[in-house]
C-alpha cells in the first residue's frame, strides 16, 4: 500500500474515500460489491440461463427413438394386421450422443465463467472509479480552500496597499475557476455511482456509501506463478481445450456409425379364415452401413482435432504473452504511482508552500503563486489517476489470467 508523508495534510485528504451523497442507503467495500455483482448483475443472470438450455440439450440427446404402430386392412387374407415397430440403436450411440451434449454443456459453463470474469473486471473498475471520484471531490475541495486562502492573503495585501487591485481580480478568477472544477467533480461522482449501481442491479436514484481507498493496491504474485494459473484458467485456453474434448466425443459418435441399427417389429395378423383368426407376427430389420458409415464425419472430426491441437498450443502461447504484457503494464503503473507518492506529490506540496510564503513576504508576484497552485492541483489529479490506473491494470491482468488474484 502506498503511504504519503503525514506532514502534508492536503495529500492525506486526497486519499479519503468519504461519500458526499446525502442519506446513504447502503455501505459497500470492494468485496461486497464483487459479491453483489456475482449474484445480482442482470447480464450475468442472463448468461447463466444458458446453462438450462445446455441441460435441455443433454436431455434431448438421451431421448429414446419413438416406436411406431401401424394397422392395415386388406381384401386379401389376412384381412387385418397390427404391427409395433421399435428402432434400437446399437454400439452405445445414445451414450455417445449424451457424452457430446455433456461436453457441450461444459463449454457453456466456460462461456458463463468468461462473462463472470468480465463482470468482475467491470465491477472492480467501476468501484474504484467511484472511489476515485470521491477522492477527486476531496482534492478539488482542498484546492478550493487553498484558493480561498490565497484570495484572502491577496485581499490583505491589497488593503495594506502592497499590491494593485489587479491581483485581487486575478485571485477571484482563480477561486471561481477552482469552484467550477469542484462542481464538475461532484457531478462526475454521481455519474460514477450510476455506472456502479447498474452493474450491481441497484436503484439508480439511491446514493451509495463506499468504503475503501483507491490506493488500496492488491498484491500480485511473481510472473511465473501468475502464468501458471493462467495456463489453467485462461478463458481462451479453457475454451479451446473444451472444444477438443467435444470433438473427441463427436469422433467416437461418428465411428459408431459402423454398427448397424436394428428395427424390432412385432404384431398380429387377424381374420384369415379358415386358417386362423389371430396369428402372431414378428420380424427384424437391419440397416446395413455399406455406403454411408460415417466416413465423412470421421474425416471431419479427425481434421478438426488436428486443428484444435495446434490451436491449443497457440492459445497457450498467446496466454503467456498476454499475461506477461498485463503483468509488466501493472508493474510499470505501480512504479509510476509509487514515484508520485514518495517524491512528486510531496515536493509539489513543498513548492506550493514555498511560493505562498514568498508571496506573503512580498518576494514574488501572484502569478507565480497561482502557477504553483495549479501545478500542485494537476499533480494531485495525475497522482490519483496513476493509482486508479494501477487498479485498472490489476483488473485487466486478473481477467487475462482467468482467476481472482487477490
Amino acid at each position: 500500500m502506498l503511504v504519503l508523508n503525514p506532514k502534508h495534510a492536503i495529500c492525506g485528504l486526497l486519499l479519503m474515500g468519504a461519500a458526499h451523497a446525502q442519506g446513504p442507503t447502503s455501505s459497500l467495500d470492494l468485496k461486497g460489491a464483487l459479491e453483489q455483482a456475482e449474484t445480482a448483475n442482470l447480464e450475468l443472470r442472463v448468461a447463466r440461463q444458458q446453462r438450462a438450455v445446455a441441460l435441455a440439450g443433454v436431455k434431448i440427446a438421451g431421448v429414446l427413438p419413438n416406436p411406431s404402430v401401424s394397422f392395415a386392412a386388406l381384401r386379401d387374407s389376412p384381412h387385418e394386421s397390427l404391427l409395433w415397430d421399435q428402432p434400437l440403436e446399437l454400439g452405445g450411440k445414445r451414450a455417445k450422443r449424451i457424452g457430446v451434449a455433456r461436453e457441450e454443456q461444459k463449454a457453456t459453463d466456460i462461456d458463463i465463467s468468461v462473462v463472470e470474469r468480465q463482470v468482475r473486471h467491470r465491477t472492480r473498475d467501476a468501484f474504484y472509479q467511484a472511489i476515485l471520484a470521491r477522492a477527486e471531490v476531496e482534492q478539488t475541495k482542498a484546492a478550493m480552500g487553498l484558493s480561498a486562502r490565497i484570495r484572502d492573503a491577496v485581499e490583505t495585501r491589497y488593503q495594506a496597499g502592497d499590491v494593485a487591485q489587479l491581483e485581487v481580480i486575478q485571485a477571484d478568477v482563480e477561486l471561481a475557476r477552482v469552484t467550477a472544477d469542484y462542481d464538475m467533480t461532484v457531478q462526475s461522482q454521481k455519474v460514477a455511482d450510476v455506472q456502479l449501481a447498474v452493474l450491481l442491479n441497484r436503484p439508480l436514484d439511491r446514493p451509495l456509501e463506499l468504503r475503501g481507498s483507491v490506493e488500496d493496491l492488491p498484491h500480485v504474485d511473481t510472473l511465473p506463478a501468475v502464468t501458471e494459473i493462467a495456463l489453467r484458467s485462461n478463458a481462451d485456453v479453457q475454451r479451446t481445450t473444451q472444444q477438443f474434448a467435444i470433438e473427441e466425443r463427436r469422433l467416437q459418435l461418428a465411428r459408431s456409425a459402423w454398427i448397424p441399427n436394428v428395427d424390432l417389429q412385432a404384431g398380429v395378423d387377424l381374420n384369415s379364415p379358415p386358417d386362423f383368426n389371430v396369428g402372431p407376427r414378428g420380424q427384424i430389420a437391419v440397416t446395413l452401413p455399406l455406403f454411408n458409415h460415417g466416413q465423412g464425419e470421421v474425416a471431419q472430426s479427425t481434421a478438426r482435432l488436428d486443428l484444435l491441437r495446434l490451436s491449443m498450443q497457440a492459445e497457450r502461447n498467446n496466454a503467456e504473452a498476454q499475461v506477461s504484457a498485463a503483468y509488466f503494464d501493472y508493474q510499470a503503473k505501480l512504479r509510476q504511482a509509487s514515484e508520485y507518492s514518495t517524491t512528486i506529490v510531496p515536493q509539489s506540496v513543498r513548492l506550493e508552500e514555498m511560493a505562498e510564503e514568498s508571496y506573503r513576504a512580498g518576494k514574488s508576484n501572484l502569478l507565480t503563486l497561482i502557477d504553483a497552485q495549479r501545478r500542485l492541483n494537476e499533480t494531485h489529479r495525475v497522482y490519483l489517476s496513476s493509482v486508479f490506473a494501477v487498479q485498472s491494470a490489476f483488473s485487466a491482468l486478473e481477467e487475462v489470467v482467468g482467476a481472482p488474484l487477490d
